[in-house]
């Protein structure tokens, strides 16, 4: 995910961070589109009713993200935008233990938060909407998942999104457009989409179909970290001490949480298909 995200900072001085949001989960419903072949039933009301917000929540989780990266050092960002795992871990704790590693997480995200007020307030801004929007994603993304075809209504949903949000593209005019021509950007915004968003989401369709809401929420937690190291191996960003305890409190929260702290995972309601599908 953040190996795609340091190539999207790498755009940034072509695009704008929300025009590279919006490319992301284009090339992203193009691939899923391509590989999956949604059959026709994944396009009824009732299934749009799933993947179309879900499809929505993630791309304005992308945007609000892009334009916190674009202000925030990676590893900063993911840790502020954490915010929003903690808030669903909060809300389905069942063990004084699980509380516990919220408060922890909590406090790694606060202690971030309080360091880059002063530098980005903007920024913060931005990482806090992402968190906002993640939490969204988990809880639309469970919705999906146990429907029992997630990654065809992931495919079906981000399609919609990048229909519906991509007057984003035209926000620039001709100049705005003029980078499209280009046909290393496009080839980078498909790369983005791939690694950003078609591997990480459909793996976490596949966690999501086999574990709780919180506990998938907490093991989140382990991204801040992940996000840090390619900051540091590929942008060159290396968080002060004072970043570095808060994004450890918030890794350290995954220790914490008990395997069994979630209710149990609800049921699939509709069996996945039988048989290889289109191009498997």
């Amino acid at each position: 995910m953040y190996v795609g995200a340091a190539l999207a900072v790498g755009l940034f001085d072509r695009l704008s961070p929300a025009a590279v949001a919006v490319l992301r989960i284009l090339g992203a419903g193009l691939v899923l589109l391509a590989w999956r072949r949604p059959a026709r039933a994944a396009w009824r009301p009732a299934r749009l009713r799933r993947s179309v917000p879900f499809g929505l929540a993630t791309a304005l989780m992308n945007a609000a993200f892009y334009e916190a990266i674009a202000r925030l050092p990676l590893g900063t960002a993911v840790a502020l935008e954490f915010c929003g795992p903690v808030a669903v871990a909060a809300a389905l704790s069942r063990r004084p233990r699980d509380v516990g590693s919220v408060v922890l997480a909590a406090g790694g995200v606060a202690l971030i938060a309080d360091v880059r007020w002063s530098g980005s307030p903007s920024g913060v801004l931005w990482a806090l909407a992402a968190a906002v929007m993640w939490a969204a994603y988990i809880l639309l993304g469970k919705r999906v998942a146990t429907a029992g075809n997630g990654v065809d209504d992931m495919a079906v949903g981000f399609t919609v999104a990048a229909v519906l949000c991509s007057p984003v593209l035209f926000l620039g005019g001709a100049a705005g457009l003029a980078p499209l021509a280009d046909p290393v950007v496009l080839l980078l915004a498909v790369g983005v989409g791939v690694l950003s968003s078609v591997i990480p989401y459909g793996l976490d369709q596949v966690v999501l179909r086999r574990v709780g809401q919180g506990r998938f929420a907490v093991l989140l937690a382990l991204l801040p970290a992940t996000a840090t190291v390619i900051g540091f191996l590929a942008l060159g960003q290396l968080p002060g001490a004072a970043e570095a305890v808060g994004i450890g409190a918030v890794v350290a929260a995954v220790a914490l949480r008990s395997r069994d702290g979630d209710a149990a995972p609800e049921a699939v309601t509709t069996p996945p298909e039988a048989g290889p599908r289109h191009g498997e």
